[in-house]
């Protein structure tokens, strides 16, 4: 048996010896704790350091999308602000997928803005027409407007005042129609959510679209002008018509005798050749009738094409040949004049504008109804149609000029060369057997007549004293913003 001493003794080695184990196990232990402490300390550092450099990042893109794509941020903010006002009595705004030209259309929202529509797209005759007229500012649209007017009929206008030729002479038509109660909307054909909310605004029965980029020459400096107008646009005035209009409107829209282009066989009839285009313009306008056909097809809405002539008169386009002419005349400047490559004048089918006029009420007039519906589907084949709308007596551009001297009393100071290849063609001539048959059109206007009016309306815009005129003074005609209500309308 062993010794009671020893066998305590033995006892205190052995608590001793796990006396150190246990410090060496709890000094190992917390080393262990140590290490992992520090690694959280590390991991959380490395997280917090990251989750900081990702919202840094997140707001550098931030800040380059808001720098780079405004127009699709501020479409969201519309957006959001649409849906906190659809419980208000005004329509919530929309969007469209063109851009409007003229910048946004919010204007054009709300009760008040619908009663004024309203009021002047109604008519105020029985059997009455309600028309839309696109391109209600410019020369024949301005016309065609207080035509329709004048006979009772209710007209909306709309026009995007563009810079092609002078604003002010725009601005002074809309204010000679608002005289007469009639609205042109300051938009664009393209803006598609605008032509969606007038048509859900105003059951029309009829649109002539008028609005199209004018001019031969001007295509060969801004193309891409020509395609957004006279054939984006276009369709953008079809779409409308045909997919959100109940019931469809019957149209009537101007296409143009450039479509003849290279045509030589004389006068020009609806049945001739028109794939030969001269210009860019004439391209625009000929792809217009091809993109009626299928919208007449598709969709059964009733379409008509209006090929006109030269259309001059009060009221005209600065931009062409008898305006800018008589500008020059007066100013003194010098004038140029285009002779054919055979050595012949130049020779084109001059239209006054009142006779196009009663060409374009009598298609209107005459349009049968679209047979389409917002579903797509067709009750029967609509009517497509194309006439001419000229004088039927081309007269050379020489002939012209002589007219206007003796009407300013003032020599032209004459340049004349070579045709260029501009798009020009050397002569119109139409044929109006089609529109005489089918609506009773009839020019009655010479061109002697015609430059009569259209001289005393220019001398009066523009202020110009014909007494100055004839002692040979130099006269300017750049001065036309302000005129007064009294003028403009005697001049109408």
């Amino acid at each position: 048996m062993p010794h009671p001493s020893s066998s305590s003794s033995s006892a205190s080695v052995d608590a001793a010896a796990k006396g150190v184990k246990l410090e060496r196990y709890a000094s190992g232990g917390g080393a262990l704790l140590m290490r992992r402490a520090g690694s959280s300390k590390i991991v959380a550092a490395s997280s917090h350091l990251l989750f900081r450099a990702t919202v840094l990042a997140t707001l550098a893109l931030v800040c380059l999308f808001a720098v780079h794509y405004p127009s699709l941020l501020s479409r969201s903010f519309r957006l959001s602000a649409a849906a906190a006002a659809s419980s208000s009595s005004s329509p919530p705004r929309q969007t469209s997928r063109h851009r409007n030209l003229l910048g946004s259309s919010s204007a054009y929202a709300g009760a008040a803005w619908e009663r004024e529509v309203r009021r002047s797209a109604t008519p105020r005759r029985d059997g009455g027409m309600s028309v839309l007229v696109t391109g209600a500012a410019g020369f024949v649209g301005a016309h065609c407007a207080l035509a329709l007017r004048a006979r009772g009929d209710g007209v909306l206008g709309l026009d995007n005042f563009n810079a092609y030729y002078e604003p002010g002479l725009k601005r002074a038509r809309q204010r000679l129609l608002a005289s007469r109660g009639v609205v042109v909307l300051g938009a664009d054909i393209n803006d598609a959510a605008l032509l969606e909310r007038l048509f859900a605004a105003v059951p029309f029965t009829h649109v002539l679209h008028l609005a199209a980029q004018a001019g031969v020459r001007y295509a060969m400096r801004a193309p891409q002008t020509y395609v957004a107008s006279n054939v984006a646009g276009l369709v953008s005035v079809f779409e409308a018509a045909a997919r959100h209009a109940d019931p469809q409107p019957a149209i009537v829209w101007a296409s143009s005798s450039s479509v003849y282009g290279l045509n030589t066989d004389a006068p020009f009839s609806e049945d001739h050749r028109t794939d030969r285009p001269a210009s860019l313009y004439a391209a625009t306008k000929k792809a217009g009738e091809a993109i009626a056909h299928a919208y007449n097809h598709i969709y059964g809405l009733s379409i008509t094409g209006l090929r006109f002539f030269t259309v001059y008169g009060p009221w005209g386009r600065p931009d062409m040949a008898y305006f800018s002419f008589a500008r020059s005349i007066v100013a003194g400047e010098p004038i140029t004049l285009f002779r054919a490559a055979d050595g012949t004048d130049v020779r084109r089918d001059f239209t006054y504008i009142d006779d196009v006029v009663k060409g374009c009420l009598g298609a209107l007039d005459t349009a049968g109804k679209s047979t389409g519906s917002k579903s797509g589907k067709k009750r029967g084949p609509a009517p497509l149609r194309v006439y001419n709308l000229g004088n039927t007596s081309p007269v050379p551009v020489t002939r012209m000029v002589a007219i206007l001297e003796k009407l300013l009393g003032k020599k032209a100071n004459k340049r004349v060369v070579t045709m260029p290849s501009n798009g020009d063609v050397p002569f119109t001539h139409a044929n109006v057997s089609h529109a005489a048959r089918d609506f009773g059109y009839h020019p009655t206007t010479s061109l002697d007549a015609g430059l009569r009016k259209f001289v005393e309306w220019f001398l009066q815009y523009y202020k110009i004293d014909p007494a100055k005129l004839a002692k040979g003074s130099r006269v300017g005609t750049k001065t036309t913003k302000k005129k007064s209500m009294g003028a403009i309308s005697a001049a109408s």
